[in-house]
């Protein structure tokens, strides 16, 4: 089909797309359905046919549709959608959006996409009809469909420590988990330890990934070898820490020092240590990550790396709004500095 110039766009029945590149009335006839049928497919409305709705995404995406910014007003609402909504480390997330949402009086639809690291159809179903502002994904990534989906609806989104590598053309927000990871362990080593640990989280996320890179480095500048033995993957989670942290420290030549993913895991093997009849930091040292509250108040208080979940989530609510009002950032990529905070937890070695 001939490309058509801007003013040819505008004589066409139907919305124009932001770029000139297709109208309402163009998606309809190719799809073989009316103007009002595609309009319902654009607003997410639930009384079309799953056949013509397939359908009649893939015409918007093969044709670039993108609905012409301010053809309506989206509603004052930014959707927030976890992979995972278990524990404190989310509560800090809500509340940087919360804080961001409140000052540009929007409100904030929290969902959870039950363990996947795409949300499902449904979901984006419910963003399609609501029309929100912008979407917040937390260690979730779009597939080409689902961001085919939000762009022709002008629905920004931002990725918040996405999962995998969201693609150079996408908004993230992230923090420097290699750095995190070096001077986790770098820590260690400088007390003196030299056979140590790390419990990472699943090997599909990027952040848990770069954390263990960012262990083998310092590692390898200070000259130690790295013991595939004690390394580990898990979850996120305290059963993690639990269950690995007691066959790292069932082990005949057991490590001096664990570095964690995150805190949660490091709760769990202060739990396997005590099982274990072993005293933090006398016999085990360990370093968390995030810097969760509760990182203060255990015993002892975890040595930590400090995420800064809070102003992450600040940052990726500011850019999605900004996106929303056709502000372009300078880059698409941000990544907040990490920082160890040393407590109690950990010390040089035991003599073994």
């Amino acid at each position: 089909m001939r490309a058509m110039s801007p003013a040819e766009v505008q004589s066409q029945h139907g919305e124009p797309s932001a770029d000139g590149a297709a109208t309402l009335a163009e998606i309809a006839r190719a799809a073989g359905v009316s103007t009002p049928t595609v309009s319902k497919v654009l607003n997410g409305r639930a009384d079309v046919a799953p056949a013509t709705r397939v359908r009649v995404e893939e015409l918007l995406r093969q044709r670039g549709y993108s609905r012409r910014r301010g053809s309506g007003q989206p509603a004052a609402l930014l959707d927030l959608v976890f992979h995972e909504l278990e524990s404190s480390w989310a509560m800090e997330v809500i509340r940087g959006v919360e804080n961001v949402a409140r000052e540009a009086a929007l409100n904030v639809v929290l969902s959870e996409s039950a363990g996947r690291l795409s949300p499902g159809q449904t979901w984006v179903d419910g963003v399609l009809a609501r029309r929100p502002t912008g979407v917040v994904l937390v260690l979730s990534n779009l597939d080409a469909a689902q961001r085919a989906q939000l762009t022709s609806r002008d629905i920004p989104f931002v990725v918040l420590d996405p999962a995998g590598d969201p693609g150079e053309d996408v908004p993230s927000v992230g923090a420097t988990n290699w750095h995190g990871g070096l001077a986790a362990t770098r820590h260690l080593v400088e007390l003196g330890h030299r056979r140590i640990a790390v419990i990472g989280g699943p090997g599909r996320m990027m952040c848990s990934r770069a954390r263990i890179d960012g262990y083998r480095a310092a590692l390898e500048t200070a000259g130690l070898p790295v013991d595939p033995a004690l390394i580990r993957e898990g979850t996120f989670h305290h059963e993690a820490g639990y269950a690995i942290g007691l066959e790292l420290l069932r082990l005949r030549d057991r490590p001096t020092a664990v570095f964690t993913g995150n805190d949660l895991q490091a709760l769990g093997l202060y739990e396997a240590a005590r099982e274990l009849g072993l005293t933090i930091p006398r016999d085990l040292s360990v370093v968390g990550f995030d810097d969760l509250p509760i990182a203060r108040w255990i015993g002892p208080p975890l040595t930590t790396v400090r995420q800064p979940l809070t102003e992450m989530a600040e940052a990726a609510a500011r850019l999605v709004i900004d996106l929303s009002r056709g502000k372009r950032p300078t880059a698409l990529r941000a990544d907040l500095a990490t920082r160890l905070v040393e407590r109690s937890s950990t010390a040089p070695p035991p003599e073994l």
